[in-house]
């Protein structure tokens, strides 16, 4: 007897990671990858033509827009749709905001193939997925009062939530504009903002919180 499979689009500006994610889940009896976008764009574009797309696929990082951002126009198109962000950065810094903008689950690109497969079994039934340690770490934030830094962080944007983590790994602005493919003024706008809402007197003052707030996620 044959079962329906869910129907995935896979949204990342790698094509060598899509294919091999692609192979991944097309071997599973429940679930094959019905549609590829490199960007935010063409994402949507591929959603106003399909309506049976089951679950997205979603990198945090891509080339123009902030997974963090494309989130809000694909529930603005599809609200009830499952998104699953996947990505290489850590948990830890992203997986609150990524459940905050909507998605249900977060894995990172580290992580074995089994896990992701479960990951994407679990959002499809509605469930939220994150790994055990990140469930501990939101658990023991809801019962511990925030701190006025946390209520500053979250008047971040995502892009300026991605700029800041950078900074707190070690990179200048030239290494940022690199990594996330936008210009150093961009960059250099998104610092500007960062300091002007956390209240931030100078750039050394910006390195010394970003460090301080990475090694705070750990």
């Amino acid at each position: 007897m044959s079962t329906m499979k869910a129907k995935v689009m896979l949204v990342d500006d790698h094509a060598m990671l899509r294919h091999g994610l692609a192979m991944l889940i097309n071997m599973e009896p429940d679930m094959e990858v019905f549609a590829e976008a490199g960007d935010g764009a063409e994402a949507m574009e591929i959603l106003k033509k399909n309506n049976s797309i089951d679950i997205i696929l979603l990198d945090v990082t891509l080339k123009t827009v902030s997974g963090l951002e494309v989130i809000k126009s694909i529930h603005a198109a599809v609200p009830d749709l499952p998104v699953l962000f996947i990505s290489m950065h850590d948990e830890s810094v992203y997986a609150e905001r990524a459940l905050r903008s909507g998605a249900l689950g977060y894995v990172m690109k580290h992580e074995p193939g089994e896990i992701l497969l479960e990951a994407i079994r679990e959002v499809l039934k509605g469930n939220v997925y994150l790994s055990k340690q990140m469930h501990k770490k939101l658990l023991k934030r809801m019962v511990m009062k925030s701190s006025e830094p946390e209520h500053l962080i979250n008047t971040l944007t995502s892009s300026e939530l991605e700029v800041l983590h950078l900074i707190g790994q070690g990179h200048n602005s030239h290494e940022i504009s690199q990594m996330l493919c936008r210009s150093i003024k961009t960059i250099d706008t998104h610092r500007f903002n960062i300091r002007s809402k956390l209240n931030l007197k100078d750039g050394a003052d910006l390195i010394r919180y970003a460090t301080r707030w990475i090694s705070q996620q750990q």
